[in-house]
């Protein structure tokens, strides 16, 4: 009777410790339609996007927010250290609206709330960016791009 109660206890525990490890080995494959589409339909790990503030003036009298026309320089890099593209070296500032989709949603994500005169490093992970296709052959698949930016004006 004792040795009855004693294999119960074991087949229960069992149980319970599969059922976590399959939970845990699950991730977040149970996320919803709409949070996979909204991370490309990956069911991978999503990695988060990194914004360093290099400069802030001591005045800033309004912040960049969703629906505000920005004018930007940018220079944007591999993780090698390669450049893609710049702004400054073209000399031709860049100009789009916060947060309507015409920029990768790292730079929607990582530009909001900046002063007139800002400067920061985004490092903006492939799920962010252009996901795992790239852009070839500038933007290789899966790349993580590291932008310096900086907030020209809030027209």
């Amino acid at each position: 009777r004792v040795e009855l109660k004693r294999m119960h206890k074991a087949i229960v525990l069992l149980f319970l410790l599969l059922t976590i490890s399959f939970a845990f080995k699950k991730g977040d494959k149970g996320r919803s339609a709409a949070a996979k589409a909204e991370s490309g339909g990956s069911d991978e790990p999503q990695e988060e996007l990194r914004v360093d503030v290099e400069f802030r003036p001591e005045e800033c009298t309004r912040k960049s927010k969703s629906g505000d026309k920005l004018s930007m320089h940018y220079s944007g890099f591999l993780t090698d250290g390669s450049s893609f593209d710049s702004s400054v070296k073209r000399g031709q500032p860049f100009d789009f609206t916060l947060g309507a989709g015409m920029v990768i949603k790292g730079w929607d994500q990582g530009l909001q709330g900046m002063c007139v005169g800002e400067k920061r490093k985004l490092t903006i992970p492939h799920n962010l960016a252009y996901g795992r296709q790239g852009r070839p052959p500038v933007i290789p698949a899966s790349a993580t791009l590291i932008f310096e930016v900086e907030l020209l004006a809030i027209k």
